[in-house]
């Protein structure tokens, strides 16, 4: 497939869904791309619909009740089709219009917000779906552009200042307050982000996972801009 993501290693594209889901995960590669250059007008969408507070949590419904343009229209299926794709294969995804994320400032030498490079963990056998279909995309890099800040001399030091407890608690409490999760890129990295109206396949940190984690970041946003996200 001839697309702008063709030439890392770390990603592999796909052309279907099904392909999407089936495919996988192997050697450097922990992030599948369905690349899709898609129709319709999801400006509209973003514009129709209301923004509750900073996350709102657009539903089927809502998507139906809108009125709007062929553009619109066309963009609105797109979307209850990728809902309907994923829940039939099993997976819970949610629909996100969004202003911006709870930021974490609570250190100054560590953040556990979704602005910071990070992976995903589940204590089961799953994957993360992500699409964005308006505004600022995600980013990922490669594990190799990046080093668990828990493994940095000065921010472990500040870390075991934190921990109230005995030293063989230490890696449970990093676990606990996942500062594990989380990610400081190289200073020569070169992050790839994910477009818009890709629908992406992410490797999560499992316990039958055979691949390492796909680390990635949620983007600042556009000032002025919504963002409108798929995920599960």
């Amino acid at each position: 497939m001839n697309n702008i993501f063709s030439d890392s290693d770390q990603i592999g594209a796909v052309s279907t869904f099904s392909e999407l889901v089936q495919t996988d995960f192997n050697g450097e590669m922990n992030a599948l791309c369905w690349y899709r250059n898609l129709d319709g007008d999801f400006n509209e969408i973003v514009v129709k619909l209301s923004l509750k507070e900073n996350i709102t949590e657009v539903h089927p419904e809502d998507l139906i009740a809108l009125q709007l343009s062929e553009k619109g229209s066309i963009a609105r299926e797109i979307i209850l089709k990728d809902l309907q794709l994923l829940t039939d294969f099993g997976a819970s995804p949610s629909l996100n219009l969004l202003k911006c994320y709870e930021r974490d400032d609570e250190f100054d030498f560590i953040s556990t917000d979704v602005y910071s490079f990070h992976v995903d963990r589940s204590p089961i056998a799953t994957d993360t779906f992500l699409c964005t279909y308006h505004g600022a995309a995600s980013d990922i890099v490669a594990n190799v552009q990046a080093e668990q800040k828990i493994l940095i001399p000065e921010i472990r030091a500040k870390l075991k200042e934190l921990h109230d407890g005995a030293e063989e608690e230490f890696e449970d409490f990093l676990k606990e307050n996942y500062f594990d999760l989380h990610y400081q890129v190289d200073q020569d990295a070169v992050p790839i982000n994910l477009g818009l109206g890709h629908l992406w396949r992410l490797a999560v940190d499992h316990p039958k996972q055979q691949v390492l984690p796909c680390i990635h970041r949620a983007p600042i946003e556009n000032e002025g801009e919504y963002r409108l996200l798929l995920i599960c």
